[in-house]
């Protein structure tokens, strides 16, 4: 039977455009299936403490601007520092998403091209004609992701990944949770390799160990 990770992301976020296809490679070289889980990062933010980049101390800005590049050249992947239309609110593009998760498509190409389109092309992915524009180069019906996108259905679902991130442990983007077991970052995907090649026992927090 095979094994399931559950894939919490923001495709706000530069560290899961990083990590993305190194991710899905990693999945499918151990034969997993995918659950993805785009999350409203900062209503996890604002329920487990996390801050948003502007309210971070300017220290922690400057960090983060210096380890994008040294990923980005680990992982080979074309990346923007500061972008032209960042931030910005994948709310829709996250509910296209979940509409092609619910149809029964695999929704990797087309989250990849969402985020190379801020992180890379600097476009503006806010706009409902943008999406659109991925959804169809990637294989979809976009005239019908979009009906099901403003669904009642589709933002239960969303809205309802906060708690169910909350409930598996997850606090950042992007995180991948393997039999309960919380990987947090692109920088473990690593580790999470390395765990399902040796098919380890999760683990687990313990104050006596």
């Amino acid at each position: 039977m095979p094994r399931s990770i559950d894939y919490f992301f923001s495709l706000h976020s530069p560290w899961t455009y990083l990590g993305h296809a190194t991710f899905l490679d990693i999945a499918a070289s151990h034969g997993c299936t995918i659950v993805y889980r785009p999350v409203p990062l900062r209503a996890v933010f604002d329920e487990t403490g996390g801050l948003p980049l502007p309210k971070r101390h300017p220290v922690r800005q400057r960090y983060r601007l210096m380890d994008l590049q040294r990923w980005r050249e680990r992982r080979g992947v074309p990346l923007v520092l500061q972008p032209k239309h960042f931030p910005f609110d994948p709310n829709l593009a996250d509910r296209f998403l979940i509409a092609i998760v619910q149809a029964g498509g695999d929704p990797g190409r087309f989250m990849a091209e969402i985020m190379a389109g801020v992180w890379a092309r600097n476009d503006d992915m806010t706009r409902p004609e943008a999406v659109a524009e991925v959804a169809q180069a990637t294989g979809f019906d976009a005239q019908a992701l979009a009906a099901a996108a403003d669904s009642e259905a589709v933002r239960q679902n969303y809205e309802s990944t906060i708690a169910a991130a909350i409930e598996a442990g997850v606090f950042g983007a992007p995180s991948y949770v393997l039999d309960g077991e919380v990987f947090w970052g692109q920088d473990r995907l690593e580790l999470l390799d390395s765990a399902l090649a040796s098919g380890r026992a999760p683990y687990r927090p313990d104050a006596s160990a």
